[in-house]
């Protein structure tokens, strides 16, 4: 598997994760949603927002106009659930529309990413990266969150196994995914 290809498999599996735990989310009232939680932030709404919000910074930059610090004003820009899960969905069709269009050269091409004291130039492969990774990170503690909720929180610790396609088929189908657009 090239490299642009690993990153296009990624991008599609963290849309897929984020589809399942978007659901998940979307069965909670706006009022447990909102609710203190012990988490890295106080509730399931103010890190789904910061996932969002992150992604916002890195899919900018990586798409070569970066918003900087504007990605974060305000903080929660949708304390909709709503809102949240249509830009979410947005944003995840913005990534796997640039991992697709990417080739093995641009994998190399320098990221710029304004920062409050400086600019951060890195490689879009390891910019990417991060942003998955972020995502992965932020999931785990919505997902863990979800445990002290009336809803069972989504199995996400899957990576398209080849002998479970028919367990991801209806997702599959909301989010307008085939196996070969992911794996061709």
């Amino acid at each position: 598997m090239t490299p642009e290809c690993y990153l296009l498999a990624q991008a599609y599996n963290n849309a897929w994760a984020n589809h399942r735990l978007l659901k998940a989310c979307g069965q909670l009232s706006a009022q447990e949603l909102a609710a203190p939680r012990l988490s890295f932030f106080p509730s399931i709404i103010h890190t789904l927002n910061h996932n969002l919000t992150v992604d916002w910074l890195y899919i900018s930059a990586v798409e070569g106009d970066c918003i900087g610090a504007a990605a974060f004003d305000p903080e929660i820009p949708f304390p909709t659930f709503a809102d949240l899960d249509r830009e979410q969905r947005t944003a995840d069709r913005r990534l796997i529309d640039h991992c697709r269009l990417m080739d093995g050269k641009a994998l190399a091409d320098e990221v710029r990413i304004p920062r409050a004291d400086h600019v951060q130039v890195e490689r879009r492969d390891r910019i990417l990266l991060h942003l998955f990774q972020h995502q992965i990170h932020h999931r785990g503690q919505i997902h863990s969150m979800l445990s002290s909720t009336s809803v069972k929180p989504p199995q996400l610790d899957e990576f398209f196994p080849a002998d479970e396609e028919r367990l991801r088929a209806q997702d599959f189908a909301e989010l307008g995914f085939t196996e070969a657009a992911i794996w061709s």
